[in-house]
């Protein structure tokens, strides 16, 4: 029904998915996700808690309304009116509430909210392998809402994700760049990371295709890399070489128990626990041929590590060049 017929189908099914909600509309793919459905013409709505940190939403022409996870009776009010909820949330490392209240009870409490109000599609972001590591707090979260949504029956789609192009920047770029420690640990998982923008492309095609409906799907790169490949990249690049510190699984393991003791550190302990199943040399990978199918987005128009990579240390150092300039000739007028 897709391929075929897929005029007809789309500005049926368009009509009725024009109107989205975005939850997690500030995260690294929410607010990629809301910039391109309005480019596609969409009204969409942002379900934010802080306001003024969402602004800049604004300013691209999506609506804000208040609404938090962890408080349910928020989310009724931001669900008027909506055809269609992209739930791109989760909890922070940081944040003061437990993930569950945010990433179980709060998504199960927007999914209620979701059927109450007659949504036509639900759109949930799981992480890749997360079946196979169901005793990680984090990925057991993310099994238990896709348990629920399941059987809510409400018009879902599920997408599954490995990792961000963006995330790679603190993690590796930048401490490269600064001659600093970059901090891996000892196994060597390949993992296939995609641009956020990419993503964004997919998942919104998808919201009006009728095929996407009860479908899951994965959303992941053209190729996976290790963490010492992508260092090699950014070494290369910058023309820097890195100061590479090895963290010992066992030293994780120990920090998760000990952050787990305190209420403030649970969800610390969880990215703790996270990144030691990145460590078990697993391929977090999948196919993409029936994605990029139904979605009709090629293949050879995604971007590549390389080439994300290689546009960020460009301008990062015509920038540092740029300043460097400006300040020789502040020395040399000072001089005078």
């Amino acid at each position: 029904i897709c391929v075929t017929r897929r005029e007809t189908y789309l500005n049926f099914y368009y009509r009725d998915f024009m109107s989205l909600l975005v939850v997690g509309a500030t995260g690294t793919l929410g607010r990629q996700i809301v910039r391109r459905a309005l480019d596609e013409g969409y009204s969409v709505k942002c379900m934010v808690r802080n306001l003024r940190r969402a602004a800049f939403l604004k300013e691209w022409g999506a609506e804000l309304v208040y609404g938090d996870l962890s408080i349910p009776e928020t989310i009724p009010f931001a669900l008027q009116g909506i055809s269609a909820v992209i739930d791109a949330s989760t909890a922070r490392s940081l944040d003061q509430v437990p993930a569950n209240q945010i990433d179980l009870y709060g998504k199960k409490a927007l999914i209620d909210a979701a059927k109450i109000a007659k949504v036509k599609r639900f759109v949930f972001f799981s992480i890749l392998r997360s079946q196979k590591h169901d005793k990680v707090h984090f990925m057991r979260l993310k099994n238990q809402t896709e348990v629920y949504l399941e059987q809510s029956n409400l018009p879902y789609t599920i997408f599954y994700m490995s990792g961000f192009f963006q995330g790679l920047i603190s993690q590796f770029a930048v401490p490269v760049l600064d001659n600093k420690s970059v901090w891996i640990t000892g196994e060597a998982t390949p993992i296939a990371y995609i641009n956020t923008q990419d993503a964004a492309k997919i998942v919104v095609k998808s919201i009006a295709l009728p095929c996407t409906e009860y479908a899951k799907l994965p959303i992941v790169g053209n190729k996976t890399w290790t963490s010492e490949e992508i260092i090699r990249v950014c070494e290369t690049l910058s023309g820097q070489k890195s100061n590479i510190t090895r963290v010992p699984i066992a030293l994780l393991k120990l920090l998760e128990k000990i952050l787990n003791s305190f209420l403030w550190g649970s969800n610390i302990a969880d990215r703790l626990a996270f990144a030691a199943v990145l460590t078990q040399g697993e391929s977090f990978s999948e196919p993409m041929d029936r994605v990029y199918e139904i979605s009709q987005v090629q293949q050879a128009d995604m971007l590549s590590l390389e080439k994300y990579l290689q546009e960020y240390f460009s301008k990062i150092l015509k920038k540092i060049k740029e300043l460097n300039a400006s300040q020789s000739t502040k020395i040399q007028d000072s001089s005078f």
